[in-house]
């Protein structure tokens, strides 16, 4: 004998509704849709952080990009044209375009620095060459001063030497600063002169 069963309609659930197509919530999405947007999100950012990762082979600066490619599509979703292809395909070329732009700014990151690094790297001296050097630099100094008038040369090492101002020298050796001024000016004349220094 058959029993008859009752259904309990309560407890049936009506039939998922068919997901948007990426093509569907792009439109939506130009018209301000933030429930499409994210829609579109979940149903894309998967793929394009893929293809990101794969050409960037960083996971931190892939998850940055997928993140800019987003933000680009809700601000361009209106350029957004169906006959010339689809929503996918217009995202992941926005993504490859972005990831190929980040690893040329890398590159050209890590260009610049080498440039630089080689640029400042100083290379050892030799330390007995170098002294030697100062030491004759010098001596040609030394030999040049002594060629100057006694007031020329104190004016010159008080200057150079000593660090004093012009009127700090004026002062020091009881004479007005015009004086100083002068004596300076030919002691330099004079001293380039002797060390064969051409301006």
């Amino acid at each position: 004998m058959l029993a008859i069963v009752e259904r309990d309609t309560e407890s049936w659930s009506s039939p998922e509704p068919a997901q948007a197509s990426p093509d569907d919530l792009l439109a939506r999405v130009a018209t301000g849709d933030q429930a499409a947007f994210s829609e579109l999100y979940d149903a894309l950012s998967g793929r394009v952080l893929g293809l990101v990762t794969r050409l960037l082979r960083d996971r931190a600066q892939s998850e940055e990009v997928t993140q800019e490619v987003f933000l680009e599509v809700w601000q361009q979703a209106t350029r957004f044209d169906r006959k010339r292809g689809t929503a996918a395909s217009w995202i992941l070329t926005m993504a490859h375009r972005r990831a190929v732009d980040r690893v040329r700014a890398s590159q050209s990151s890590h260009d610049r620095d080498t440039r630089i690094g080689i640029r400042d790297f100083e290379a050892g001296f030799d330390q007995v060459s170098e002294s030697v050097e100062i030491r004759i630099e010098h001596e040609r100094v030394s030999r040049a001063l002594a060629k100057l008038t006694e007031f020329q040369r104190q004016a010159v090492q008080l200057a150079y030497y000593g660090g004093y101002s012009h009127s700090e020298m004026a002062e020091h050796l009881g004479v007005p600063i015009g004086t100083v001024k002068t004596r300076l000016r030919d002691g330099m004349i004079r001293l380039r002169d002797e060390m064969g220094v051409t301006s």
